[in-house]
C-alpha cells in the first residue's frame, strides 16, 4: 500500500483531478516558449529543448519527491550548456550535441548518486534569508527574461506593435486577477491564454506568436516525431571523461540546488513536505534519459511550478498532463500552438513574477538583523548577475560566517576562588575556532594560584582549534609551575580529546569536585587498561 501511495499520480485526499488536468494544460502552454528560448540560449535546436522539457517533466512528476513541481529545460543550465556545445564543436563538427548528451548521462549519474547518498537533506542548511534572496532574484530573472519577448528581429517593439503587445499582456493579467473573484474553480491562466488567443486569431490581429518567435530565433516550428534512443557517439577515453566530467558536476550541482530550493518554496506554499533525496534521484533519472533520447535536460522550474500550484495543480497528475500535453503539441498540435500569441504567455509569466517575489522583504527590512538584510540583497544580486548556484553558496557561506562570529562573541568565563584557594573558571558558550582568541583572553596565568579548574559544564569543545587552545593554555600554566584541571567534559568532547596526541590534566572519571590532573591522557589509559 505504501509503495502504491508513494507513486500515486492522484492524491485523492488533497487535490482534484479536474484542477490537475487544467493546471497541467496551462503549464504545457507556458513551457513551449520557455523550452524554445533556452534551447536558443544553449545554441541547439528548439525541438531538443522541447524533448528535454517533456522527458524532465514526465519522469520527475512520476518519481520525484514533490508532487506538483514542474521540471523542464532551464536557463540556469542553458548558460553552462552553451560553452559545452561550443567546445564540443571545436573538437569535431557536429560533435557538440553528442558531448552534451554524454554529459547529461554523467550528470544524471551524479545526481542519482547524491540522492542515494541522502545528500538532499543538506538543503535544510539554507537559511530563510537565503531563500528570500533566492525567490527575489529568480523573480527578477524571470521578469528580465520576458522583456526579450518585446523584441522583433533584434529590435525593441515601438509604436502600434508595442501598444498591441502591452494591451494583450495587461488583458491576460487582468483576467488572471479578476476571474478567480468570480469563480475560483475556473483555471484563470488557461482561460486568459484562450481568450487572448481567440481575439488575435479571430480578429486577425498582427502580433508576435509562438511561430514567429521560433522563426526569429532561426527555427522552423515545433512539429516533430517521438524522441528515439541513441547512445552518444563520442570517443570513450580519459580525455573525453576529463572534458565532460567538470561540466557534468556543474550541471548536476546547479540542477539539484535549483530543484531543492524550488521544492522548499513549494513546501512553504502548500504547507506540505517533499522528499529531497527522492527528488535528486528523479532529477538524475530524467537527465540520464535525456542523454540517451536526445533531450536538452534540465531541472525544476520555479515559474512553471508556481503557475501549477496557483492554478490548483497539487498532485503528480498535473505534471504528467503537462508533459504529455507538450508531447501532443509536438506530435499533433503544432499548428495550433504556434498560433498562440506571445503576449498571453508573457502576461502569465508576469503574474508569476508578482507571485514569486517576496514582497514581505520590504516590511521586515527594519525588523531583522542587518546581517540577514545583507544576505537577502547579496543572494538576490548574485542570482541576477551570475546564477543560482553561486548565489546560494555565497549566501550560505556569509550566513555561516555571521553565525560563527556571533557565537564567538558569546564565550565568557565566570571566575571565583574557593575556600581551598583553588581558582575556578566556569566557561559559557561554545569553544571553537572563532572563539579561541576570546577564550585565551579570559585567563590570568601569572596571577592565578597553583591550582586552576576550568569547568566546561555550560560549554562545548567543538573542534581541533579548541583542543589546541587548551593545549597551549596548559603549557602556559606548566611553565609557571601551576596545575590545570578540566571539569565536566561531555562525552563527545572527551572523544575529541581522546583523538589528540596529548592533553594535559584531564580524566574521564569525574570526581565529585573536579577531574584528577594527569600529564598524558594516553599513558593514563594504558596504565588503567
Amino acid at each position: 500500500m505504501k509503495f502504491r501511495e508513494a507513486f500515486s499520480i492522484i492524491d485523492k485526499n488533497r487535490i482534484s483531478t479536474k484542477s490537475d488536468i487544467f493546471s497541467g494544460l496551462t503549464v504545457a502552454l507556458a513551457l513551449v516558449p520557455e523550452a524554445v528560448a533556452f534551447a536558443f540560449v544553449a545554441g541547439i535546436s528548439p525541438i531538443i529543448g522541447l524533448y528535454g522539457a517533456f522527458m524532465m517533466g514526465l519522469i520527475t512528476s512520476i518519481f520525484g519527491g514533490r508532487p506538483g513541481m514542474i521540471s523542464g529545460a532551464t536557463g540556469a543550465l542553458a548558460v553552462v550548456m552553451v560553452h559545452l556545445v561550443a567546445e564540443g564543436e571545436a573538437l569535431g563538427e557536429g560533435q557538440g550535441l553528442q558531448y552534451l548528451f554524454a554529459t547529461l548521462v554523467l550528470t544524471g549519474i551524479v545526481q542519482m548518486s547524491a540522492g542515494f547518498l541522502k545528500l538532499g537533506k543538506f538543503i535544510r542548511m539554507v537559511p530563510h534569508s537565503v531563500m528570500m534572496g533566492f525567490v527575489n532574484g529568480l523573480a527578477i530573472v524571470i521578469f528580465m527574461s520576458q522583456l526579450g519577448m518585446f523584441k522583433a528581429g533584434g529590435e525593441w517593439l515601438a509604436g502600434k506593435d508595442l501598444f498591441i503587445m502591452l494591451g494583450f499582456v495587461l488583458l491576460t493579467m487582468g483576467i488572471m486577477v479578476f476571474l478567480p473573484r468570480v469563480n475560483k474553480n475556473i483555471p484563470a491562466a488557461l482561460v486568459a491564454i484562450l481568450v487572448v488567443s481567440g481575439i488575435v486569431i479571430l480578429g486577425g490581429v498582427e502580433t508576435a506568436t509562438v511561430k514567429s518567435f521560433i522563426q526569429d530565433g532561426g527555427g522552423t516550428g515545433i512539429k516533430a516525431g517521438l524522441p528515439s534512443f541513441n547512445v552518444p557517439i563520442i570517443p570513450v577515453n580519459m580525455e573525453t571523461l576529463s572534458f565532460i566530467f567538470p561540466y557534468a558536476v556543474i550541471l548536476a550541482a546547479i540542477g539539484l540546488i535549483e530543484s531543492l530550493m524550488t521544492l522548499n518554496l513549494l513546501d512553504e506554499l502548500t504547507e506540505t513536505r517533499g522528499n529531497g533525496n527522492r527528488e535528486c534521484i528523479a532529477q538524475g533519472l530524467a537527465n540520464l534519459t535525456n542523454g540517451f533520447f536526445g533531450g536538452m535536460g534540465g531541472c525544476a522550474m520555479i515559474g512553471q511550478s508556481i503557475i501549477n500550484v496557483k492554478s490548483g495543480g497539487r498532485g503528480r497528475l498535473s505534471g504528467v498532463v503537462a508533459a504529455l500535453a507538450l508531447l501532443a503539441f509536438i506530435l499533433f498540435g503544432s499548428t495550433y500552438i504556434e498560433m498562440v500569441p506571445i503576449a498571453a504567455l508573457v502576461g502569465v509569466m508576469f503574474m508569476v513574477v508578482i507571485g514569486t517575489f517576496a514582497w514581505s522583504t520590504f516590511k521586515i527590512i527594519n525588523k531583522v538583523p542587518v546581517s540577514d538584510v545583507i544576505v537577502i540583497v547579496l543572494v538576490t544580486g548574485l542570482t541576477v548577475i551570475f546564477d543560482l548556484a553561486i548565489a546560494v553558496f555565497a549566501g550560505v557561506i556569509v550566513s555561516a560566517l555571521v553565525f560563527a562570529w556571533e557565537n564567538a562573541l558569546r564565550i565568557r568565563a565566570r571566575k571565583s576562588v574557593d575556600e581551598h584557594g583553588i581558582k575556578h573558571y566556569e566557561i559559557y558558550g561554545p569553544l571553537f575556532f572563532g572563539s579561541v582568541s576570546l577564550f585565551n583572553a579570559k585567563f590570568e596565568v601569572k596571577e592565578d594560584p597553583q591550582e586552576v579548574i576550568i569547568d566546561f559544564k555550560e560549554s562545548r569543545i567543538v573542534d581541533q582549534s579548541a583542543i589546541e587552545a587548551i593545549n597551549k593554555l596548559a603549557e602556559k600554566y606548566q611553565k609557571e609551575g601551576k596545575t590545570i584541571h578540566l571539569r565536566h567534559l561531555s562525552k563527545d568532547c572527551t572523544r575529541l580529546i581522546e583523538r589528540a596526541e596529548k592533553i594535559c590534566d584531564v580524566n574521564v572519571l569525574e570526581d565529585p569536585d573536579y577531574f584528577v590532573a594527569i600529564d598524558n591522557y594516553k599513558k593514563y589509559k594504558e596504565a588503567t587498561a
